[in-house]
């Protein structure tokens, strides 16, 4: 991670770390990069719901055109359309400005290469040396060599026809609850549905800039819950802000997360012969029981650091077609190159109409261990992870959950935050280990009081 871009983009409070002159010159920055003598730049931007994200739109056209560079406009649309878009329409990078689950105050800039992943450190690392220069001595288009800018909602119609088809069944007769979070799914997911045959039941689907993922989503999927159980739903889906998360409820109103959703599809590909050498990549904070409960079917996981970024890298060095969080970023590399909420709500429902059972009972035979995570606000997180006594501490811990749970302890890649995870099979027990590791960092003195940490909604 550098100083501003962090595993998923350049993220922070609008206008406070991230501001409208940081998105006029990553404009000019990626205009000037990818035009050349002998045509401009080729750069489609989509964007969420959020007020500000029409401010960055803006900015970022503004700096692209003004370095050359042409400027494609999806307008409100998901993260997962803009890769699909990039990939396939010979786009040199494409733009999403969103903060996925956080609130609405905050914005964010993800870059996506022209294969539909996410864009090189090394690029990355040029962009920031330019972004810390004093003064932008870039040159300037001049004459007929300004850019453009066109609006392209075809891209996105597009992409929502391309889910269309990747259905080998009808929904008809399934009623469905879709939770769009106020965010930029809050059409695409009801007209996919809709087109499908479904029966489809939306909530929060009202956006007014302000209200994106605030109590509802992927992240609070209390609601959705409920509201499948009222109206007796055969399942329900919760997208996050930019809709690269998907979290299901099944037909009880039990939350299927990203683990649960991994096994199932694990499960699937397995017995049909794709899941290339049975294993799946999920991150270091998948639950313990998503492993035990695969080794079971003789599948494997192989394990990375936070962060889908980290999760494709491992899928695409190892050829493996399934990866994940617990979150709710799930990748199918047969279809997309990052996580996609719709696409994954989409092959959930083909998951249970394949195997003719409802949702409850697709997981038949994950065992899902307790699991605390306690966020702890700190002075120096790296100073944390490298104290003797606290990691002498966590391998004590480790030693005594043994094979029967584990322990993590990891910085935030946002926040001066350290995590500490614990996994056993009794609850009491998680307790009782992050006690015992905070009560070591609070001795060692580098808890912050004056502030309350924020959870990132693990389930």
């Amino acid at each position: 991670m550098g100083k501003y871009f962090g595993t998923d983009g350049f993220r922070g409070e609008a206008n406070q770390v991230l501001t409208a002159q940081h998105a006029f010159r990553i404009g000019r920055f990626l205009g000037c990069y990818y035009t050349s003598s002998a045509r401009p730049g080729k750069i489609v931007i989509g964007k969420d719901t959020r007020r500000s994200s029409y401010m960055f739109e803006y900015a970022l056209a503004a700096g692209i055109t003004a370095s050359g560079g042409d400027v494609y406009l999806l307008h409100v649309t998901t993260t997962p359309s803009i890769s699909y878009v990039v990939r396939t329409e010979d786009f040199d990078c494409g733009i999403m400005i969103s903060a996925s689950h956080n609130p609405f105050n905050d914005n964010g800039i993800k870059l996506i290469g022209g294969t539909g992943e996410k864009i090189s450190g090394e690029m990355i690392d040029r962009m920031e040396e330019y972004l810390d220069r004093p003064n932008d001595d870039l040159p300037l288009a001049t004459g007929e060599s300004i850019g453009r800018t066109i609006d392209y909602v075809v891209g996105r119609n597009r992409y929502i026809g391309y889910l269309i088809s990747l259905s080998t069944h009808s929904f008809k007769d399934l009623r469905i609850g879709l939770d769009v979070a106020n965010g930029s799914s809050w059409e695409m997911a009801r007209s996919i549905f809709n087109a499908l045959g479904a029966k489809t039941h939306l909530i929060n689907n009202e956006p007014n800039g302000f209200n994106i993922n605030k109590d509802c989503g992927a992240t609070h999927v209390a609601g959705l819950q409920k509201f499948v159980t009222d109206n007796k739903l055969d399942m329900g889906f919760a997208f996050d802000g930019d809709a690269d998360r998907c979290i299901a409820v099944d037909e009880m109103g039990q939350i299927v997360n990203g683990d649960r959703i991994m096994y199932i599809f694990a499960k699937q590909m397995s017995q049909q012969g794709e899941l290339p050498q049975n294993t799946i990549a999920a991150t270091m904070m998948s639950n313990y029981g998503l492993m035990k409960s695969l080794e079971r079917i003789n599948c494997h996981v192989s394990v990375t650091d936070v962060g889908d970024r980290f999760v494709y890298e491992r899928m695409t060095e190892n050829g493996y077609t399934l990866g994940g969080e617990k979150t709710g970023h799930i990748i199918l590399s047969k279809y997309a190159t990052t996580g996609d909420g719709i696409l994954t709500a989409v092959k959930l429902t083909e998951a249970m109409l394949d195997r003719k059972k409802q949702l409850s009972e697709l997981s038949e035979g994950y065992e899902e261990y307790p699991q605390i995570q306690q966020n702890l606000r700190v002075f120096d997180k790296a100073a944390v992870l490298n104290d003797s006594k606290v990691l002498d501490e966590k391998e004590k811990l480790a030693a005594e959950l043994g094979s029967e749970g584990r322990i993590i302890l990891r910085k935030s890649g946002t926040e001066p935050v350290v995590r500490i995870l614990v996994e056993a099979r009794d609850k009491g027990a998680c307790r009782g280990y992050i006690d015992r590791l905070t009560e070591v960092i609070d001795s060692e003195g580098y808890i912050d009081r004056n502030k309350e940490a924020s959870s990132d909604g693990v389930f």
